[in-house]
C-alpha cells in the first residue's frame, strides 16, 4: 500500500521529531511524485513511487543500489535514506539548474556528457539487467492485458525489432552498468553535470545509453559522429550501425512504455499523445533506406 507524504516523512529516522521540516512538491515527473524536503539548513528530495511501477520494469532495490553507487562517485545526488519495503528514495537536494538540450548538445558539452556516461559504464556491477528487446516485448504483453489499443502496424514493428535483435546478438555486447533513461530532464548542472533518476539502471548494452541520449536530444548525423568520437575516440561503421539501430529501439521502447502507462498510470498526463509521437518517430526511422545496411554491418562484424 502506498504511503501518504506524512507517513513517508515519519519513516525517515533522522527526521522524526523535526519541528522545522518543510515539504514542497517538485514538478516534472510523469511516473512518481517528488518533494523537496527542508530540515533546518539541509535540503533533500523524497521520491514517492508511482502506482504499479513494477509493471514498467522498475525494481526499487535496483534503483537504490545504482543511485547509491553513482552518488558515491559524484555522478548522481548522494543517497540519504531508503524507505523499505515501499522503495521510496531520499537523496540530497542539489541546487543546480536544468541544462537545455541546445546547450547540452554543444560540442564541448557533448564531450562532457560522454565522459560522464563512460564513468557510469565503468562503475562496479550493479543489480538488474536491461535488455531493450525483452523490455519492449514485456511492455507489449502488459499493455495488451490492460486492453490498451495498439497502432495497426505494431506487429510489423515487432518483427523488425526481432530482426535487429537477432543481428546484434550474433556478437553479444559485454554488459556494463547503464542508466538507460538519459532524457534531458535527468541532467542537472551546477559547477558540473549530475545525472538523476536511476529507475531503469541495470547491466546492459552501452550503445543503448548512447542511442537513448542521442534520441532524446534529437542529435543530427554530424552530432552522432561527434558523440561516438567523444566516447570511443573514433567512429567505425559498426559503431555507427549499432548506434542507429539502437536509436530506433529507444523510440520503440519509449512508445511501448507509454502504452503501459495508458493502462496503469493515475497521473494527469497525455500518455496516448506521448506514445503516438514516438511511434511516429519509429516509423520514420525504421523505413530509412539504410536500415538493411545497418543490419548487414552489425552482422558482418562478428
Amino acid at each position: 500500500m502506498a504511503l501518504t507524504l506524512e507517513q513517508a516523512l515519519a519513516r525517515v529516522p533522522q527526521w522524526v521529531g523535526a519541528a522545522d521540516l518543510k515539504a514542497t512538491p517538485l514538478d516534472g515527473g510523469i511516473t512518481n511524485s517528488n518533494f523537496r524536503i527542508e530540515v533546518g539548513a539541509e535540503a533533500f528530495v523524497l521520491r514517492i513511487a508511482g502506482a504499479d511501477t513494477e509493471l514498467l520494469g522498475i525494481e526499487r532495490e535496483h534503483e537504490y543500489s545504482a543511485n547509491l553507487a553513482a552518488g558515491k562517485l559524484g555522478i548522481a545526488p548522494e543517497v540519504y535514506y531508503f524507505i523499505r519495503p515501499e522503495g521510496y528514495l531520499v537523496t540530497r537536494f542539489i541546487p543546480g539548474r536544468p541544462i537545455l538540450p541546445e546547450e547540452l548538445c554543444q560540442p564541448e558539452n557533448l564531450r562532457r556528457v560522454m565522459e560522464l556516461v563512460r564513468k557510469i559504464h565503468c562503475m562496479p556491477e550493479i543489480p538488474g539487467r536491461f535488455d531493450v528487446f525483452r523490455i519492449i516485448s514485456e511492455y507489449s504483453e502488459i499493455a495488451r492485458r490492460c486492453q490498451v489499443p495498439f497502432p495497426s502496424d505494431f506487429n510489423s514493428l515487432l518483427e523488425r525489432m526481432q530482426t535487429a535483435e537477432a543481428a546484434l546478438k550474433l556478437q553479444p555486447p559485454t554488459l556494463r552498468p547503464c542508466h538507460n533513461d538519459l532524457l534531458n530532464a535527468n541532467f542537472l548542472f551546477t559547477d558540473r553535470l549530475y545525472i538523476l533518476d536511476w529507475e531503469y539502471a541495470g547491466m546492459g548494452d552501452i550503445f543503448f545509453d548512447l542511442a537513448n541520449f542521442s534520441d532524446h536530444h534529437k542529435l543530427s548525423d554530424k552530432q552522432d559522429r561527434w558523440l561516438l568520437e567523444c566516447y570511443f575516440g573514433s567512429c567505425s561503421t559498426n559503431q555507427w550501425a549499432h548506434l542507429k539501430i539502437m536509436k530506433i529501439m529507444s523510440d520503440l521502447r519509449e512508445a511501448a512504455w507509454a502504452l503501459v502507462q495508458i493502462g496503469i498510470s493515475k497521473l494527469d498526463f497525455d500518455f496516448r499523445d506521448y506514445a503516438n509521437q514516438f511511434f511516429g518517430r519509429v516509423m520514420e526511422n525504421i523505413l530509412n533506406p539504410e536500415w538493411n545496411e545497418w543490419l548487414k554491418e552489425v552482422r558482418t562484424n562478428v
